[in-house]
């Protein structure tokens, strides 16, 4: 006999909470621990850690903390039903039915379907007012548990009719309405991917649309068979992740969004998908997959171009990081080892010696001037190998931006025009912002190609040869006959200001650097600061490694910021936001901006410009010290890429204590308008 998931002990009625959705949270915590199911805080730290990735507010007045934890021993449902509601980032307001599911970690499937009948009867109106209406625990345990464990739940009134509606039980489809498909997912699998599936599924009853859904979930995957997908005209797709086997639904029209929004306008979004089934201009799952839309905007049927290619950009610059870390840093290895001139002779000596033919200390030219290297023998040749494999590393930088972006717009088609238009840029001088433009043209020429329906017996050639080679030769003309002189003229001059910045012009750009580091922790402002800095790398100059150390450590400033405001002042934080300041130490000692996400989102208005106030001292002090960082990624743990290191660390210190003396004042002033339990709180 499967063990309850809810019993009365996991339900309390008419609680009274005081302090935001923290303190539920914690709350939820203890009750479920109290029934010896958890450890309270590591359940509380899992519940806060899912709340920080993704709001749990429903619409319907309802919020669903869930997690998956080795701080659960034993699956369990709690219920808290609030006297007053609590706002959960629900955009129709607060939430007064609290909803906590716990699944130890490696929760077997049958626990994981429990949970998705549960998920699924959450959009139904009568289960939401049995809960509402239920006069003791027991009535509300025994509500829930009829949904959940049918067989083993007590009978009682009003519970048996908050069992859902099974998906067959669909209407059949009207003869001229098409077969739509759906996929939801969530990051967690556990609640919103059903809850949008079930929303979906009641929505198609209504109106007569056959609807099939496929749920990529923690309680298993039944795909869709090949019949069903040959008879579809269009699929809907809600999921905050990555979804898997797109290449299903190659040339299908596609309505994209985030998984809350099917919970809000289920309706439009079947509308929507009928009217892209019957339009041949509709955006299309472009052949090898397309990339993956991350928009969860509630509005629309499809993402718009310029989000669109913002999202394919920051898809560039994920993939060109490690092509830059790994080169920068092996570049960073072999100065420390071979001596700051190695760089001369690296080529040479790496493949014209060898551990057994050591070079002496070899000549080589500045101008007119001819020199001998600083260092010899092992360490000329160890640190000539290491600058020769980043410098050769670096080399990809480029392409791989270039190739990358285009792989973000159009998929696996992309990726071959794209590597070679971002070498091509390379080639004629046009740098990282030929490959920007080279990857953005061949994204979007590919995708056009893709949407196309050649015969069958073409079909299979598309993606693989006749895209390639066509995207290929128009952009690569493009850039030759057309784009290229004036990219690489653009170019020369964006070094040029970059090389000549001195005195007062390098230290209002460490600001502005500093500033847009520090604005959004992450978010594109963010990434527009670092896509300058990352990209510029490839140029090798003292100004792109200047712009690069003022870029990383300003982004250290927000977690280290607030990790020291909540040790100087813990009294202003609540217990997670003082556990989260111990884990920022360490984020931010690593470069990981969004360790403040959790202190922005529940105080921007504080937060944010106290961050960005030690942002700008951080990148004036960088650019003032020429403060040097030849790796993109690593903050401390990249001391021997940084010179000198102890300017970048006196940069960071100062941004943190100024930003943290900010913040802490800011706090201070607000809590003096607040009792000693809303502070507390």
């Amino acid at each position: 006999m499967t063990e309850p998931l809810i019993t009365p002990e996991l339900v309390r009625l008419g609680v009274t909470v005081t302090g935001d959705k923290h303190a539920v949270i914690a709350e939820m915590a203890d009750v479920i621990a109290s029934a010896g199911r958890a450890d309270r805080e590591g359940l509380r730290e899992a519940f806060e850690k899912r709340e920080a990735q993704f709001a749990t507010g429903m619409p319907g007045g309802i919020a669903i903390p869930h997690c998956r934890a080795e701080a659960v021993t034993q699956p369990a449902l709690g219920l808290i039903r609030l006297a007053e509601p609590v706002d959960f980032g629900s955009k129709d307001g607060p939430a007064d039915l609290i909803i906590g599911i716990a699944a130890p970690e490696g929760t077997g499937d049958a626990h994981m379907k429990l949970l998705a009948k549960l998920s699924r009867s959450l959009v139904r109106k009568d289960f939401l007012a049995t809960l509402r209406s239920a006069q003791t625990p027991e009535e509300a345990a025994a509500a829930i548990a009829a949904v959940v464990q049918p067989d083993e739940a007590p009978q009682t009134a009003g519970a048996g009719a908050a069992a859902p509606a099974k998906a067959e039980d669909s209407t059949p489809a009207a003869s001229d309405k098409p077969v739509l498909l759906a996929i939801t997912s969530c990051p967690t699998g556990i609640a919103h991917t059903y809850m949008a599936a079930e929303s979906l599924e009641e929505a198609a009853k209504e109106k007569g649309i056959e609807l099939h859904v496929e749920t990529q979930g923690s309680g298993g995957i039944v795909p869709f068979t090949p019949e069903v997908i040959a008879k579809a005209g269009a699929i809907i797709i809600a999921a905050d992740v990555g979804i898997t086997g797109r290449d299903r639904f190659a040339g299908m029209p596609v309505i994209e969004s985030g998984v809350k929004r099917p919970m809000s306008e289920a309706g439009k979004m079947l509308d929507e998908a009928v009217a892209a089934a019957n339009d041949p201009h509709a955006v299309r799952v472009a052949a090898g997959g397309g990339a993956k839309s991350d928009d969860g905007a509630a509005g629309g049927a499809k993402v718009g171009w310029g989000k669109r290619i913002q999202q394919a950009v920051m898809t560039g610059v994920s993939y060109m990081i490690p092509f830059v870390a790994a080169g920068g840093l092996l570049i960073a290895l072999g100065f420390a080892i071979g001596g700051y001139d190695v760089s001369f002779v690296a080529n040479d000596v790496a493949l014209n010696y060898s551990l057994w033919n050591l070079p002496d200390a070899v000549p080589y030219s500045i101008g007119d001037v001819e020199t001998m290297t600083s260092a010899s023998g092992l360490a000329l040749y160890l640190g000539a190998l290491f600058s020769a494999l980043g410098s050769w590393g670096m080399s990809f930088l480029v392409a791989a931006l270039s190739g990358y972006v285009a792989f973000g717009l159009a998929g696996r088609p992309g990726i071959a025009p794209g590597f070679i238009g971002g070498a091509l840029s390379v080639a004629i001088g046009a740098g990282f912002i030929g490959g920007l433009v080279t990857g953005i043209l061949s994204g979007l020429l590919a995708l056009w190609l893709s949407s196309l329906k050649p015969p069958r017996w073409l079909a299979g050639l598309m993606p693989v040869v006749i895209i390639p080679l066509v995207v290929t030769a128009v952009v690569g003309l493009l850039m030759l006959l057309l784009l290229g002189r004036p990219l690489a003229s653009i170019m020369v001059g964006l070094q040029g200001w970059l090389t000549g910045m001195t005195g007062s012009s390098a230290i209002l750009l460490g600001v502005i650097l500093g500033l847009m580091m520090c604005f959004d922790l992450g978010g594109p402002v963010n990434k527009a600061a670092y896509l300058f800095a990352t990209a510029g790398l490839s140029q090798g100059t003292e100004a792109s490694w200047m712009i690069m150390a003022a870029v990383m450590a300003s982004g250290m400033v927000p977690p280290l910021a607030m990790a020291l405001s909540t040790a100087l002042r813990p009294r202003l934080y609540t217990d997670a936001e003082r556990e989260n300041g111990t884990t920022a130490w360490l984020l931010g000692a690593a470069f990981i901006s969004e360790g403040a996400i959790p202190f922005a989102a529940a105080d921007p208005l504080r937060v944010i410009p106290s961050m960005m106030t030690g942002g700008a001292v951080t990148g004036a002090l960088c650019m003032a010290l020429g403060v040097t960082s030849k790796a993109p990624h690593g903050g401390l743990f990249v001391f021997f890429a940084i010179d000198p290191f102890w300017g970048f660390l006196v940069s960071v210190i100062a941004g943190t204590i100024v930003g943290a003396l900010v913040v802490t004042v800011l706090k201070q002033m607000g809590a003096k308008k607040n009792t000693p339990a809303e502070v507390a709180a």
